[in-house]
C-alpha cells in the first residue's frame, strides 16, 4: 500500500471520526436531567452557580406568565375589534319611554339611556350590525393582530426551547409560569371565547 492511499485512508478515518463527534455533541438528550449548568438559547448563558440557576429559572416563569398574558390581550383586543367591527350605533327614540322603547323590530336592539353633552338625557336604542362572513381585512386591525401573534408565538418558542433542554428544572419553571398566568388572567382568554 503506498504512501498516498494510507493518507487518504488516515483522512477519511478522521472525518469520520470528526463528523460522529460533532454529530454526537448535537444530538439533544432525551432524558431529564437536573443539573444546575444547562445552557439556555446559547452557550453564554450557562449558570455558573446555584444562585444563577434559581435566576434562569424565575426567568422563565415570568416569561411563561407573559405568555399567557399576552394571549390574554390577545383575546381581549379581539373582542374589541369585533365590536368596533360591529359598529354599535345609539339612535335616539323620540317622544318613547324606557317602557315603550324596549320592544322594537330589531331583535337585537336593546333600550338604555344616553347623557348627551348638552346633559339631557335621552331615551336611545343601541343597534348593532350583524356579519356572518369573516370581519374585511383592515390595517389598523390586521397589522396590530399580526404583531401580537408573532410576540406570542416568539415567546411560545422560547418557552418550547427552554423545555426542550430537558432540563428538570427548566421545565417546571415553565410549568409553574404557564399555571400562574392561567390563574392570574385565563378567566379574560376563555371569557372571549365564549362571547363568541
Amino acid at each position: 500500500m503506498d504512501h498516498h492511499s494510507m493518507s487518504t485512508m488516515d483522512m477519511s478515518s478522521m472525518s469520520d471520526s470528526s463528523s460522529s463527534s460533532s454529530s454526537s455533541s448535537m444530538t439533544m438528550s432525551m432524558v431529564f436531567t437536573n443539573t444546575h449548568d444547562t445552557p439556555l438559547f446559547s452557550s453564554a448563558w450557562t449558570p455558573s452557580s446555584s444562585g444563577v440557576y434559581a435566576g434562569t429559572c424565575i426567568f422563565l416563569i415570568v416569561l411563561a406568565i407573559i405568555d399567557r398574558c399576552l394571549i390574554a390581550f390577545k383575546a381581549i383586543m379581539e373582542r374589541h375589534w369585533l365590536a368596533a367591527h360591529l359598529n354599535r350605533r345609539y339612535v335616539a327614540i323620540a317622544g318613547k319611554t324606557s317602557e315603550a322603547g324596549r320592544i322594537d323590530a330589531d331583535p337585537d336592539a336593546k333600550t338604555a339611556s344616553l347623557i348627551t353633552a348638552q346633559g339631557v338625557e335621552e331615551n336611545v336604542k343601541v343597534v348593532r350590525n350583524i356579519s356572518h362572513g369573516p370581519i374585511p381585512w383592515r390595517f389598523s386591525v390586521d397589522v396590530p393582530r399580526a404583531a401580537l401573534f408573532l410576540c406570542i408565538a416568539g415567546v411560545s418558542y422560547l418557552l418550547m426551547l427552554a423545555v426542550m433542554t430537558m432540563n428538570v428544572g427548566y421545565f417546571c419553571s415553565v410549568l409553574a409560569g404557564a399555571f400562574l398566568g392561567e390563574l392570574a388572567v385565563g378567566r379574560y382568554i376563555h371569557w372571549n371565547e365564549h362571547a363568541h
